[in-house]
């Protein structure tokens, strides 16, 4: 994949794409040009929760897989959710329509085949979610709002 000599800024709120009926995600052209421009033309696609999906450029993978294999406290959780990771996930190469394959087991977990899904940038990773629970998430968003908006604003919110 060709890509720019500088990097792009990663995309900022949510992007809306689709799973087609083949288990593929179109991924957005803003994600798309933010991963070209750092020169990744494969993704790891997994769960760790069971309920969003977590793309990851192969090097942000990789970065992950180091810490959930370092021994030390923690080091039985983070083996679990490294299996679990792997169990769910495979790494996919973007084809020439900037789409990747999801793979079977998470989009059947998930039920994803032809379903609407909203994409996020956080940290070095997109998380997607369904529309049914993209839409959850901001209905227990706006009920939490309603009771405490003003006190965000009231600590500094600018």
């Amino acid at each position: 994949m060709d890509g720019q000599l500088e990097p792009v800024e990663p995309p900022l709120g949510f992007l809306a794409a689709r799973v087609d009926e083949k288990g593929r995600l179109k991924i957005p052209a803003a994600i798309l040009q933010y991963l070209v421009s750092l020169r990744e033309s494969r993704v790891f696609i997994t769960t760790f929760d069971k309920s969003t999906v977590r793309i990851y450029p192969i090097k942000a993978w990789r970065e992950t897989e180091i810490f959930l294999s370092k021994p030390g406290a923690g080091a039985v959780d983070r083996a679990a959710l490294r299996f679990r990771a792997k169990h769910y996930g495979a790494d996919t190469e973007i084809d020439g329509q900037g789409r990747v394959l999801v793979p079977p087991d998470l989009r059947r977990e998930l039920e994803l085949e032809g379903a609407a899904v909203h994409l996020e940038c956080v940290n070095e990773h997109f998380e997607m979610s369904t529309d049914a629970a993209y839409k959850k998430k901001l209905e227990e968003a706006d009920r939490i709002l309603e009771e405490k908006l003003g006190e965000v604003i009231e600590m500094g919110l600018p």
